[in-house]
């Protein structure tokens, strides 16, 4: 069968949240398009399996970028390329951006994206370990967990931030507030809980839903105006799925703008460029690329503390994965980082404008090449980011070829806010670590080192050993302008039954890490989409 009413291309998080509410209605026929393959590595379901996946081409996309900094260090983004997407190799941190945020994107023109809207949707998603209440859910699809058991040197951080005047938060999403907790996690249990298994597996045997998988779509087939189904490979063979409603690009914000682009919906001097004729001039696909650049900041620690004993060497690791696999708990069982805070970046402000993930562990200087490893001394690693830069990238393709990576431009820190932020990020990172209790855990720093001293230093350092958040947006936006790409219901402007449904269509970054928004924006698309549904019948 090649013609449905729904072609979804991607099984990201939005692509299985879609997946998951349009296949309900047994009356349609539902299309799930995956360039990977099934999700079924060990390394997926063990939470920190993931720093074993980040450098795999079988599970992963790997996105070069226009080297950064005055160095001109090479840079890769990396992107999920399994069922569950980037959900099943990230760091599982959960947070749902901060009221004002999704309350700026119904007051930029966007009716119906408030948080009085997408705050039942997330409580309708959610399985929270503290059950439910007027800001959380209990019961939903998505599984969280945070940490079960305190840990001396954990707890310590966490005094250290209540010592600045960050408030101490067993739920660290239950306030917008400055705050520090341990992180609330997509996983339970021991396991990772990523949107496939959330939202994909459950309904996997609905028989009005096709999961496609090793399948790439090439571009989204247009005639006379109308989105019509998209062109794939699969099996060494060209198909065409056929789309009698509506084909649903969730790729993310690298991969849809390029996908519309190779389709011939983009700037026209780009599109001519790379030789594609243009069906729409959308001078906007693949503009207006917002990304986090984190700082990484590393210390020695005093004491024989943290996970580098037992992760730094073959034979810790071993104990640590057969501790793993008898009993699901250890070092191996939990998220990226231990801690996240939310503070202001310079006193005064209306509420954070920063975050800090802390994690008992730190890493070896990188060899070309080579899997990041840990170091086996005793060390302690935070990453930190400005929460909403405004500095604007790039997405463009340069041929025809759909194998060929698209040139990525970041753009970090371009703006004087994005620069003023960034470097008071990083003196208030330094002051944690400076404050007691935890002043007294670390000694030397080891990254990016005490001699980085002044605002150009600090900016330097970022761009030449920080690393990116994996958080894009921006490249397909949202808006009420005839210039913005979708409409407010996610429609792409200029063709009909087409429609953008991931992190690409966000116009401002949503404070913090975007699995969660991302998740609760596909839930939402799925009401737009079934009620125009309703509404047509």
């Amino acid at each position: 069968m090649t013609e449905f009413d729904y072609v979804i291309v991607g099984a990201g998080p939005a692509g299985c949240v879609l997946a998951h509410r349009l296949s309900a209605d047994p009356g349609v026929s539902v299309l799930l398009v995956e360039a990977g393959g099934r999700d079924s590595s060990p390394l997926i379901t063990m939470p920190m399996g993931f720093g074993k996946l980040l450098d795999d081409p079988r599970h992963t996309w790997q996105y070069p970028i226009r080297p950064i900094g005055t160095g001109q260090r090479a840079e890769t983004w990396v992107r999920g390329k399994t069922l569950g997407g980037s959900s099943a190799i990230n760091g599982m941190i959960y947070n749902r951006g901060q009221r004002a945020d999704w309350d700026e994107l119904e007051r930029r023109g966007n009716p119906g994206w408030g948080w009085d809207t997408i705050l039942p949707i997330y409580r309708t998603l959610e399985d929270n370990p503290f059950g439910a209440s007027d800001i959380r859910g209990s019961g939903g699809p998505l599984r969280l967990s945070t940490a079960s058991r305190p840990d001396a040197l954990l707890e310590d951080i966490l005094d250290t931030g209540a010592a600045l005047g960050w408030k101490q938060l067993r739920d660290i999403n239950a306030e917008d507030t400055e705050r520090i907790g341990y992180a609330m996690s997509t996983l339970r249990d021991g396991r990772r809980c990523s949107a496939a298994t959330a939202f994909l597996h459950p309904v996997e045997r609905r028989a009005n839903l096709t999961v496609a998988v090793r399948t790439v779509a090439d571009r989204v087939l247009l005639e006379g105006g109308t989105a019509v189904g998209v062109r794939c490979r699969r099996k060494g063979r060209v198909v065409d799925y056929r789309a009698r409603r509506e084909v649903l690009l969730c790729c993310g914000a690298l991969a849809t703008p390029k996908l519309l682009q190779l389709s011939g919906i983009g700037p026209a001097r780009t599109l001519r460029s790379a030789g594609v004729p243009v069906a729409v001039d959308s001078p906007g696909v693949g503009a207006r690329l917002i990304e986090h650049h984190c700082f990484v900041l590393q210390f020695r620690l005093t004491g024989n503390l943290g996970y580098n004993r037992v992760l730094g060497t073959r034979s810790g690791q071993l104990r640590s994965g057969i501790r793993y696999l008898a009993t699901r708990s250890g070092p191996l069982a939990g998220p990226g980082h231990d801690i996240v805070g939310f503070f202001e970046s310079r006193p005064g402000l209306d509420r954070p404008d920063a975050q800090i993930q802390i994690g008992p562990w730190s890493i070896a200087p990188q060899r070309p090449g080579k899997q990041m490893t840990l170091e086996r001394e005793p060390g302690i690693m935070a990453i930190g980011y400005l929460l909403r830069p405004d500095s604007t990238g790039s997405v463009r393709i340069t041929t025809a070829d759909p194998d060929a990576a698209p040139d990525i431009t970041a753009n970090y820190f371009a703006t004087d806010h994005d620069r003023r932020v960034a470097v008071d990020t990083f003196r208030t990172m330094r002051r944690l670590f400076a404050t007691e209790p935890l002043a007294s855990r670390v000694g030397v720093e080891t990254a990016p080192g005490p001699r980085v001293g002044t605002d150009a230093e600090i900016i330097e350092a970022c761009l030449g050993g920080g690393a990116c958040g994996y958080h894009a947006i921006g490249t397909a936006a949202m808006g009420p302008d005839d210039d913005d790409v979708v409409d407010p219901r996610l429609r792409v402007r200029g063709v009909s039954g087409l429609r953008v449904v991931d992190a690409s269509v966000l116009p401002i970054m949503v404070s913090g890490n975007l699995n969660g928004p991302v998740t609760a924006l596909a839930w939402h698309a799925a009401d737009l989409i079934t009620g125009e549904v309703l509404r047509r019948q």
